[in-house]
């Protein structure tokens, strides 16, 4: 990652979800869909557009690293895709690809996007985490039959946290120094273990990998008028279960364990929940990055740098000895 630019004005950010939603109406009409009431239903890593009347979503990301360009973008749309219509076809509650366009991502103005079928919220729903980790554990169990092949923890995004940290230095307006230094310490214990199968496997044997969400699902689970419906799995990989719940504390992780063993599946392991709990603090770190593409992460994030700043090194996740 290249040095920040400086931060998006106002007009900017508005004229960048004007792109997006331009394309995203654009694409849906050549695929053939009636759209004549176009509106934006999120706005922040993506603009989330309804293509109404037509019953379609198009997902267009807009705050990415540099290096992730159209090729690459689109080879990650793809597997999530795969994995949600797999999903689908075996009656797991997910929000599908819509049936009205090919199942592939589409190339317009320079955006990569993706299309789903609508699906209406349920109005005034509080999301209830205890009872979404329940169900993480049922996905897990559902996800563990996938047969397509998936990369190892692509959700920790190393290249990204590399670069990024990299990139922060100088930046006393996003980061303070001692912390950044911090940061990239840690990172250096941490990045071996999740960017190598092989390293995870040696510090933690015996600790089993299976297709996970990749993306915390336990906050990413819509209320829908119809049910309860799983979501947005553009960081689904290969992994271990714990990188699904970290974060969530230990009343999430014990009701995750209730539903893991009335599915015949494992509990959670707590020196891997210390590892995937500390790797999601360098992420945090490393998002300051973005900032400048979304200035909202500024104020965003601080609550979780400054209780990144009470843990111990690397989160006592045990590595604390390692150098690379």
């Amino acid at each position: 990652m290249p040095g920040l630019p400086e931060f998006m004005t106002p007009d900017q950010l508005a004229a960048r979800t004007s792109r997006a939603l331009d394309a995203a109406v654009a694409a849906g009409r050549d695929l053939g869909l009636t759209v004549t009431d176009a509106r934006v239903l999120h706005d922040v890593f993506s603009v989330v557009v309804h293509l109404a009347p037509a019953p379609v979503v198009v997902r267009v990301p807009t705050v990415l690293p540099p290096y992730a360009d159209a090729g690459t973008q689109a080879a990650r749309q793809r597997l999530e895709l795969d994995v949600v219509a797999w999903l689908a076809l075996r009656g797991v509650p997910v929000i599908p690809p819509s049936p009205l366009v090919p199942r592939e991502p589409v190339q317009r103005d320079g955006f990569s996007m993706t299309f789903w079928q609508f699906v209406e919220h349920a109005e005034g729903s509080e999301p209830d985490y205890v009872h979404n980790a329940r169900l993480t554990a049922d996905l897990h169990a559902a996800l563990r039959a996938y047969p397509g092949e998936l990369p190892f923890l692509s959700a920790a995004e190393p290249r990204f946290a590399t670069e990024a940290l990299a990139a922060l230095e100088g930046r006393t307006d996003l980061i303070d120094p001692a912390d950044l230094d911090r940061a990239r310490r840690e990172w250096a214990v941490l990045e071996p273990l999740v960017g190598s199968r092989e390293a995870f496997e040696a510090e933690f044997p015996g600790v089993d990998f299976q297709p996970i969400h990749g993306d915390a699902p336990a906050v990413n689970i819509v209320a829908a008028k119809g049910g309860e419906l799983y979501s947005d799995f553009e960081l689904t990989t290969l992994g271990p279960v714990e990188w699904d719940v970290a974060a969530l504390g230990p009343e999430c992780e014990a009701a995750y364990d209730e539903a893991a063993r009335r599915r015949g599946l494992r509990p959670l392991d707590a020196r891997v929940l210390r590892l995937v709990n500390a790797v999601g603090m360098i992420r945090a770190v490393a998002c300051l990055a973005l900032a400048p593409q979304l200035p909202m992460l500024v104020e965003a994030l601080k609550p979780a740098v400054e209780h990144w700043r009470t843990l111990p090194f690397a989160g006592g996740s045990g590595t604390e000895g390692r150098r690379s």
